[in-house]
């Protein structure tokens, strides 16, 4: 008899699962909320993980893109984002946008898968870049180690290191998950603390005896809003902001607006008549205060700040010494509020006169005064009358980006915004290129509001690859572009010299822009601004006018923004209007 043997059935088996996948349902439970990338070979299943565990991903047609709409996302919704990119070159085309965001202290995670074979032609030293950018670099050496890399991550991000790249090595990623997505408790960070009961003492005593106090806020106060609108209203300051928090005061009676170069002369000369500048998350960069001019030489500065030893402890019109006060800027404003309640039971008016009133309501805003001496240039319009129209045109709810070049001070200057989340401006790099992926970033943001993206043609052309993107996602974007032919800051910064490499032919952006599936319109007058009326009834797709501007206009504020960038530094001296447009 013949026997045969019989075999068990194998018993059914559990799919193994990689870092990769852990990772990504990982990273959507710590409240990753939105992911930008480019997909290639090396971040294809960490990118499909994170969208099988629900997080949306944003595809650009560029890595410097990607990161920039994240940027500008993670800015104007105060989310927590991520981008995915492919090893190697997918990495290094994303560094442009990283610097701006690491610079930036942009909360934002960057998932950066790397090749561990020096050999492969990705092969790059990823650590050292991120280093030299600025951002912080965590990487996931083991795959037992990938989950609390990704929790240290995001705790970095969150605690206000900014920018965090994640190192992850091909073959961690590919390898088989030790243990699933635990749970992390919330919040992952301890807030900031006040400044200390002596320093609190000091800033009250300041603000309760300065006859004309100012408060400049910058981004380290943007959550500090309605605490240092109620301490200026009690001690009757002026509230002013850097460019990083335009908006953060709008429709405050006595608002300076967005201090610096952009300022009217009235603006600017308010701010040299003050005895004392409190800067709250503010670094009172030269551009901020026109190299020391907007800044009396016998005015008393203060800096108040969670992070003081990032602060130059100078007195920006003098150089001499600078008070600095270390502590979070919301938490120290309510407490110079308590510590005033005796002493100011109710608001003085300070700085808050008549005759400032007047002057404010007469020369705050460019938009309200009359333009001189108006370009004539034939088939070219004034960018300044073309902005100022623009503002009356176009919806009060909506969020300004900016891209940089000669042409941003036109948009800053006469484009109102409503409020801190409706200026998004990615300039800590001052880098052309960034201003339409900002834009992409800010309106899916904020779909709420029309999104106004204004860039010049140096900078459209260089990031005009991802119009595709606002295509396919059928953003109402409105993209104008201040089209002088040419690279305008360097034709206006070296008058005399041969200017063949910085000017160009015309280029028929609006063609390329139809040929993308936009909206266009080309406009030479303020008459071709009706094709904006007319997309404004039903902006299903983004609209891009290549708006022919004039060259014969040399923007004021080009001086200030060039010193130190090619020469020695102009003297401080000076009247503190500076420029006329």
């Amino acid at each position: 008899m013949t026997m045969t043997r019989h075999h068990p059935a194998p018993a059914t088996s559990v799919p193994t699962r990689t870092v990769a996948e852990v990772a990504g349902r990982l990273l959507a439970t710590l409240g990753v909320t939105t992911c930008f990338g480019v997909v290639g070979s090396g971040n294809f299943h960490l990118t499909n993980a994170l969208i099988a565990a629900g997080v949306p991903f944003v595809a650009a047609r560029h890595e410097g893109g990607a990161v920039t709409m994240a940027d500008a996302y993670a800015r104007t919704s105060g989310a927590l984002v991520a981008v995915s990119v492919h090893q190697g070159p997918g990495f290094t085309n994303a560094l442009t946008g990283l610097t701006e965001a690491a610079k930036s202290r942009t909360p934002l995670l960057v998932l950066a898968p790397e090749t561990a074979n020096p050999r492969s032609n990705f092969a790059v030293d990823q650590e050292a870049i991120v280093r030299a950018t600025g951002a912080l670099y965590l990487r996931v050496s083991r795959p037992e180690s990938a989950a609390d890399v990704l929790v240290s991550a995001v705790r970095q991000a969150r605690a206000g290191r900014g920018t965090v790249v994640v190192g992850l090595p091909l073959h961690v990623l590919a390898a088989p998950a030790t243990g699933e997505p635990r749970s992390v408790p919330m919040p992952l960070a301890a807030p900031a603390e006040p400044a200390s009961e002596r320093d609190v003492a000091t800033l009250a005593e300041a603000l309760a005896t300065a006859e004309r106090p100012v408060i400049v806020a910058g981004r380290g106060a943007r959550d500090a809003q309605p605490y240092l609108e109620r301490l200026a209203d009690r001690v009757g300051a002026l509230p002013a902001t850097s460019a990083a928090a335009h908006g953060l005061f709008a429709g405050h009676d006595f608002d300076l607006g967005l201090l610096g170069g952009f300022s009217t002369p009235a603006v600017a000369d308010l701010a040299a008549e003050a005895d004392l500048v409190v800067a709250w998350g503010c670094s009172l960069t030269g551009w901020t205060t026109r190299h020391g001019r907007l800044i009396h030489p016998a005015a008393r500065v203060i800096h108040v700040d969670h992070r003081p030893e990032g602060l130059a402890a100078t007195h920006p019109r003098t150089g001499a010494g600078a008070e600095v006060i270390g502590g979070d800027c919301a938490r120290t404003a309510v407490a110079v509020l308590d510590a005033l309640g005796g002493r100011l039971p109710y608001a003085r008016e300070g700085y808050r006169t008549p005759a400032v009133r007047e002057r404010l309501r007469a020369g705050r805003r460019w938009n309200r005064l009359p333009i001189a001496d108006p370009a004539t240039e034939a088939g070219r319009v004034d960018p300044r009358a073309l902005a100022a129209r623009l503002d009356r045109l176009l919806p009060e709810e909506r969020t300004l980006v900016t891209d940089s070049g000669a042409f941003m001070g036109y948009p800053i200057a006469y484009l109102d915004v409503p409020d801190e989340a409706g200026f998004c401006f990615t300039q800590a790099f001052q880098s052309i290129g960034l201003g339409l992926a900002t834009g992409i970033g800010a309106a899916l943001a904020r779909p709420d509001r029309l999104t106004v993206a204004a860039l010049g043609d140096g900078g459209a052309l260089m990031g005009m690859a991802d119009l595709e993107t606002a295509v396919r996602l059928r953003l109402p974007l409105l993209v104008v572009v201040f089209n002088d032919d040419a690279y305008g800051a360097e034709v206006h910064h070296f008058t005399g010299h041969p200017l063949d490499a910085v000017t160009f032919p015309e280029v028929d952006l609006a063609a390329i822009a139809a040929g993308y599936g936009c909206a266009a319109a080309t406009v030479r007058d303020l008459a071709g601004l009706a094709a904006v009326t007319d997309w404004l009834r039903e902006p299903t797709r983004p609209l891009l006018v290549d708006a022919k501007v004039s060259r014969e206009l040399t923007p004021w504020w080009l001086e200030d923004a060039f010193v130190g960038h090619s020469a020695p530094p102009a003297p401080a001296a000076g009247t503190a209007a500076g420029h006329a447009p």
